[in-house]
């Protein structure tokens, strides 16, 4: 699909993903002249609002959201005048006639419609559009996760989207595959011969993956409670990450063979069972404690009543096919952690025979620590690799080895660069028509089918979550899941 789309409707314009991160991310592609001169955006909430009041609002978020350096007056007033609005009350059903009018002539070409709105009403706005003619064979739709809280509803959801949208027109969005270092994995495996060969049983010992939040509920207490960690990060994030890490090679970087590759990793996923999530999962819920030395309130304490949804999840997952036999894949995710951060981490195998140890009375010389690749992703994005050393000397006692850092983030042969916003990249896509970055159905199913086995299995041995005080890193079960395998979590 190349064909670009001509308007951008968006959905939940004034809410807050909107003015923190869309609005600033549209009006960089605006700024670089990345936009076509001819592509109108549409913003559409229910709040009634007229043109003005609403270019004040996206005004305001962009002051807010981005360096003032990036704000030029020229480029602010031509990008507010591409910007349109509409009210559409997408639960009532009402408004989509208004929109229609709005867009005109416009509903003859292509139209891009992002919905920054509850999952709960993906459904009712695609049949809403469709009712009112808005779905036509070049438009398309993008939809931000959650799609549906299980596998069932997940099916519900991209029916009702399917019944106005053909499937190779809908883009679900995971934001952490619009990071430049989520981008860089592919690089990296598949663009240097250094690494390939490697990435493989052979060679890795076991894989780390790490999300961590330092926030509780942050105003999220409608949607969180009853879902849990495994369901809000674990299904999408992580499960993604892992795949991209994990697949093996496609045969471009088109998003049919990315994302078949992708699929195929998902489905490779051993299934728990309830003997398993004893002895492979762990959840947890946090205590009152301190994080960045402020105290907290418990999970159960921000709630207002005690509750069983798990802030904190701990997994060993291990993927059945011939790449991985027997790799461990550790992921961990929870709210209030000591720090934001975001990684993975490659721990390679030690080499099978150390020539500087030195044997008698002497004791040991050039003791050797097995490499690693760490790949950070949030706060900063960077991928390091640690190796051994000689360190400077004549060596009367030995040759001394001492563990450094080669970092390989290309942060310094593109200093000049401008980071740019995740969106900016996925919102750039919509618009062109490249899916690549977007999660394909049979993707979303396929992560569905392992999450749920694990819900169920913890429904029948009815595993409940461990307390840990907030600021740490988790229960200590979770420290002894990676521990009794002669490993340690990377802090």
């Amino acid at each position: 699909m190349n064909v670009k789309v001509e308007t951008l409707v968006l959905f939940g314009a004034t809410g807050d993903l909107a003015h923190r991160m869309l609005f600033p991310s549209l009006y960089n592609l605006h700024e670089d002249g990345l936009l076509a001169d001819t592509l109108t955006i549409v913003g559409s909430g229910r709040t009634r609002l007229d043109r003005a009041a609403f270019h004040t609002q996206v005004r305001e978020a962009l002051a807010d959201h981005l360096p003032e350096d990036r704000l030029d007056a020229a480029a602010l007033d031509g990008f507010l005048a591409r910007i349109d609005y509409c009210a559409v009350d997408a639960g009532a059903g009402s408004g989509y006639d208004d929109l229609a009018a709005l867009l005109g002539e416009r509903m003859a070409r292509p139209i891009g419609v992002y919905l920054s709105t509850p999952p709960s009403m993906f459904g009712a706005i695609a049949q809403g559009l469709a009712a009112a003619g808005i779905a036509c064979a070049e438009c398309r739709i993008a939809m931000e996760k959650p799609i549906g809280h299980d596998l069932a509803s997940s099916r519900a959801v991209n029916e009702q989207v399917a019944s106005a949208f053909a499937e190779d027109h809908v883009f679900r969005i995971d934001h952490y595959l619009g990071k430049e270092t989520v981008q860089n994995l592919l690089a990296l495996r598949f663009a240097n011969m250094l690494f390939e060969p490697l990435w493989n049983a052979q060679a890795i010992d076991h894989v780390q993956i790490t999300v961590a939040e330092t926030v509780g509920l942050e105003g999220r207490v409608s949607y969180y409670d009853g879902v849990g960690a495994l369901r809000d990060m674990v299904q999408n994030h992580m499960l993604q990450l892992l795949a991209i890490i994990a697949m093996e090679p496609p045969a471009s970087v088109s998003a049919t063979a990315v994302r078949d590759e992708k699929v195929k990793l998902l489905r490779s996923l051993r299934r728990m069972s309830a003997a398993d999530v004893k002895a492979h999962s762990v959840k947890g819920q946090y205590a009152s404690g301190a994080v960045d030395g402020v105290a907290v309130k418990g999970y159960a304490d921000e709630l207002g009543h005690a509750s069983n949804t798990e802030t904190f999840v701990a997994l060993k997952a291990f993927i059945d096919n011939w790449r991985w036999k027997g790799v461990p894949f550790y992921l961990r995710t929870g709210k209030r952690m000591p720090k934001r951060q975001s990684e993975v981490l490659i721990q390679f195998k030690p080499v099978p025979h150390n020539i500087f140890a030195r044997v008698g009375a002497a004791g040991r010389g050039g003791d050797l620590d097995a490499n690693m690749m760490i790949i950070n992703l949030q706060p900063e994005e960077n991928i390091r690799v640690k190796v051994m050393a000689k360190q400077p000397g004549l060596d009367r006692d030995g040759v001394k080895l001492k563990e450094v850092t080669l970092d390989v983030s290309l942060s310094h042969s593109f200093a000049g660069e401008r980071r740019r916003i995740a969106y900016e990249r996925l919102l750039l896509d919509f618009i062109e028509g490249d899916q690549t970055l977007f999660v394909r159905r049979d993707e979303v199913e396929a992560q569905w089918e392992w999450i749920d086995a694990i819900r169920d299995a913890w429904d029948a041995v009815d595993l409940a979550p461990q307390a840990y005080t907030a600021g740490s890193w988790g229960p200590s079960s979770a420290i002894a899941l990676i521990e009794r395998d002669g490993a340690s979590w990377h802090d």
